[in-house]
């Protein structure tokens, strides 16, 4: 199954590398081809439901797909237009600059509190509680830094770094509500408990999104 699922992902990338050869990389065309490939894989998981098997559900999902030459010309323009590809992605890595810079100020609100509030001899639960901008500038430091495009990577999909956002945000409130509930309730057991579910959404996304990744690194030999 996942050799079959490799293979697909393989066949899937020739084709869009061939679709759009000859056009200049940029990170506009990254993003172009991650969405083309999972619209793709979705009208071919769909076929195959209706029973076509995995060559004729290929071959009807790119028909379904429609004419994407104005795409190509589009992306072809785009990619010798060098000063419209530095404006997005000077804009795009000023955003992801100012998320992480807003990412780590948070996370160090919230350990600089959470110290002041113990020495200030404060309930646990209460010393605790600022952990709560740990958790928010945690997600937002992790979806910041993958979007940002730099000399070897592309950014990556502003959908799946929210996503791995979420489930670094997920895993850090599981921490948090872990240690709040065990301070509440002097209970090992509820501590756990309540950290539990969250840990296991947040991890079992992480892992879904780790093994479906894509290459976001630069080739060489196809830089404009």
């Amino acid at each position: 199954m996942q050799k079959n699922k490799k293979a697909l992902d393989e066949k899937i990338e020739r084709y869009f590398n061939d679709l759009f050869a000859g056009v200049g990389q940029s990170q506009q065309l990254f993003d172009l081809k991650e969405e083309l490939s999972t619209n793709l894989k979705e009208k071919i998981a769909d076929y195959q439901s209706r029973g076509l098997d995995g060559e004729q559900a290929f071959k009807e999902a790119v028909i379904s797909m429609g004419d994407l030459s104005g795409l190509v010309e589009d992306m072809r323009q785009l990619g010798q237009d060098t000063a419209k590809q530095s404006v997005y992605s000077s804009m795009a890595n000023r955003i992801s600059i100012a998320g992480t810079i807003a990412g780590v100020l948070l996370i160090l609100f919230g350990g600089f509190t959470i110290f002041m509030l113990y020495f200030m001899g404060l309930s646990a639960v209460n010393v605790v509680g600022p952990g709560i901008f740990i958790v928010a500038g945690g997600a937002l430091l992790t979806y910041s830094l993958l979007t940002r495009e730099t000399h070897k990577k592309y950014g990556m999909n502003k959908i799946r770094a929210a996503l791995y956002a979420v489930s670094t945000g997920v895993i850090l409130f599981a921490l948090f509500s872990g240690f709040i509930t065990y301070f509440a309730t002097v209970e090992l057991y509820a501590g756990i408990s309540a950290s539990m579910v969250f840990s296991l959404v947040g991890v079992g996304l992480f892992l879904v999104l780790i093994l479906t990744g894509t290459d976001r690194r630069k080739k060489r030999s196809n830089r404009g």
